[in-house]
């Protein structure tokens, strides 16, 4: 076959390849081992010498012009391939944005804040102390004295390391020691709250090694008992966000209090639900009373011109209660499917005026 004759005719198959695998089996049929243009240079042997020359020329140059033809034809195939796949696969900046996952606020650091916020509209601050302490401002301080229960082993994780007077350090089994810190380090009056995490040796439903705490503390010259009553009642009422909850004090013990009260909110309970405010049951709340004057004393204060109140209540309990949490323990277990059924959207900061929770 002459040589122009033969060039159109692959040109006409490289042309009429629709896909890269059409274009490839022409490629195949012309350059490949057994190709027609490869049998072509491998026949330049049987060709008399003076015509060897010319002919090798016109192979190559043969060889070079289907090898580019091939080219272009492969990349207007992926160019139409892009094109189609871009058609295909277009998106329609019109449409709404599709809804993204979000996280969810833990329900600790929600109820943590929703306090925080009560408290400040009644002019309290926030005070932070260390998760170790030692020995002096975690009891002694506290008026709870060496036989106290509270400090066996059972209750108190004790650490290895010793304080600078040869005491064992811990990790602190309530916020209090926050309060000493804060009397020792300033100058009355005060008012402020503790929130932060304490450590006890238990576990069950309603109890965790680890848990969170907040407590109050306000000294000033003419504290007593109707201040501490007042304000923890509007607390409760804010907190569980209803005017009718019904509260009552009854007598405790507390070391670092005296005299002490538990306070109860009023509550309806079935096999399924409890709900606070409603009923003609009573539940347990939190742990308060007026500043023991040993206190007072252990910080400096003279117990003849200063006094106040003070008050403690697990976090994590009134979490449970407010939200319908029925166990501990899932506050702690990183589980996604629990945090995004008791989960907060990150933007509902509760507030006394917008509403604690959404």
């Amino acid at each position: 076959m002459e040589l122009g004759a033969l060039k159109a005719e692959i040109e006409a198959a490289i042309a009429a390849a629709g896909s890269p695998e059409a274009l490839e089996a022409v490629r195949v049929a012309e350059l490949g081992r057994k190709g027609r243009i490869t049998e072509l240079v491998k026949s330049l042997g049987t060709l008399p010498p003076e015509e060897r020359p010319r002919a090798g020329q016109a192979y190559n140059e043969l060889k070079r012009e289907i090898e580019a033809a091939i080219a272009a034809r492969r990349a207007a195939l992926e160019a139409a391939a892009l094109e189609a796949r871009l058609a295909r696969e277009r998106t329609d900046v019109t449409l709404p944005a599709r809804e993204r996952p979000e996280g969810r606020i833990h329900p600790v650091s929600q109820v943590t804040e929703e306090i925080v916020a009560i408290f400040a509209d009644m002019g309290f601050t926030v005070a932070e102390g260390p998760d170790v302490e030692d020995d002096w401002h975690n009891f002694e301080a506290l008026n709870i004295p060496p036989e106290h229960p509270a400090r066996q082993m059972q209750d108190t994780f004790y650490l290895e390391s010793r304080d600078a007077q040869g005491q064992p350090l811990l990790l602190r089994t309530h916020t209090s020691p926050v309060q000493i810190r804060t009397m020792r380090a300033g100058k009355p009056p005060f008012r402020i709250i503790a929130p932060g995490r304490v450590y006890r040796r238990d576990y069950d439903m309603t109890h965790t090694p680890m848990f969170h705490q907040v407590e109050g503390l306000v000294i000033d010259r003419r504290t007593h008992m109707g201040h501490l009553k007042g304000c923890l009642t509007e607390f409760v009422r804010a907190f569980f966000e209803r005017d009718d909850v019904p509260v009552r004090f009854r007598p405790s013990y507390f070391p670092f209090t005296e005299p002490s009260a538990e306070m109860d909110v009023g509550c309806r309970r079935s096999k399924d639900e409890l709900v606070v405010g409603e009923g003609s049951d009573w539940l347990e709340i939190l742990g308060c009373g007026m500043v023991h004057p040993r206190v007072l004393e252990a910080v400096g204060l003279d117990p003849d011109v200063w006094q106040g109140f003070a008050f403690g209540m697990g976090i994590d309990r009134v979490a449970m209660l407010k939200y319908g949490i029925p166990d501990l323990r899932t506050f702690f277990e990183g589980d996604l499917r629990w945090l995004e059924h008791y989960g907060f959207r990150p933007l509902e900061v509760p507030t006394t005026f917008g509403g604690l929770s959404r």
